[in-house]
């Protein structure tokens, strides 16, 4: 399973981490200088949820942006509720 969302297909993208040192212009320094520039990644923020795909349960990875959304239909958690006889 590739780390994409199931539903939005969010998946990793890639970026740079930069440092930087000195101080900022508006705060009376001679401004901000570059000292390195390395490679990183973005990970999407996955969740394993049981969801009812094609009318069965399939375990997938979801973005928590799709689960906020109310786009999914999960399955029902079995609950243990003792009968009162």
């Amino acid at each position: 399973m590739s780390r994409h969302c199931e539903i939005c297909n969010k998946r990793t993208i890639g970026g740079n981490s930069i440092r930087r040192r000195g101080k900022a212009k508006r705060e009376g320094g001679v401004g901000k200088k570059t000292t390195g520039i390395t490679k990183r990644k973005f990970l999407p923020n996955l969740q394993k949820r049981r969801l009812i795909v094609n009318g069965k349960v399939k375990k997938v990875l979801v973005c928590t942006k799709c689960i906020k959304s109310g786009k999914l239909n999960f399955v029902a958690r079995k609950t243990n509720v003792p009968d009162n006889k």
